[in-house]
C-alpha cells in the first residue's frame, strides 16, 4: 500500500497548575483559538475544546507520526507563553504536570464532543477529581490514588 490512512482520535485532560480556577471566561475563547493554532501548526486536527476555570479537554485527530506527548507538551508551554505575556493573570500560570489521554473511536466522536461542549452543565454534578477518576475507571487504566492527585491537594 502506498499511503498511510489512519483515524486516531484522543480525548485529552489537564489541569491548571495546584488547579487553580485561573481560566477565565473573558479570554478563554482567545486560549482556545490559540490552542487550535498550535494544533493545526504541528499538523494535527483539533475537532473540540473547552473546559472549566480550572481545566481544559480537547479532542484530537493525530496523524500516527505525531508522538501525543510532544505534542500535548508544544500545547502547554506554548499556551502557557501566551497567557504570560498577555498579563491575564497576576503571577506566572502554567499548567500542572501530565495529562490524561483516552482513545475514541469514529463512532464515538458525536458523543465526546457534546460532552467536551457541556462542561459547564456537566460539572454541576461532578467535580474535576470525581471526572478525571471516572474516566481513569471506564478505561481501566491502572493508578496509584496516593499519587493521582498529590500536585493538587
Amino acid at each position: 500500500m502506498a499511503n498511510t490512512y489512519t483515524q486516531i482520535y484522543i480525548h485529552v485532560v489537564f489541569a491548571v497548575k495546584g488547579r487553580q480556577n485561573l481560566i477565565s471566561k473573558k479570554w478563554k475563547d482567545e486560549l482556545y483559538k490559540y490552542i487550535t493554532g498550535i494544533v493545526t501548526n504541528e499538523g494535527q486536527k483539533l475537532i473540540a475544546i473547552n473546559g472549566m476555570p480550572d481545566h481544559l479537554h480537547i479532542l484530537l485527530g493525530i496523524k500516527p507520526n505525531k508522538n501525543i506527548s510532544d505534542l500535548i507538551r508544544d500545547i502547554k508551554t506554548n499556551s502557557s507563553r501566551f497567557i504570560n505575556t498577555r498579563n491575564w493573570i497576576a503571577g506566572k500560570f502554567e499548567w500542572q504536570k501530565g495529562f490524561g489521554a483516552f482513545s475514541c473511536g469514529h463512532s464515538q466522536l458525536d458523543t465526546v464532543i457534546h460532552y467536551i461542549q457541556e462542561q459547564e452543565s456537566h460539572h454541576k454534578k461532578l467535580n474535576f477529581r470525581e471526572e478525571y477518576l471516572k474516566f481513569l475507571n471506564t478505561y481501566n487504566i491502572e493508578y496509584n490514588s496516593d499519587y493521582l492527585f498529590e500536585e493538587i491537594e
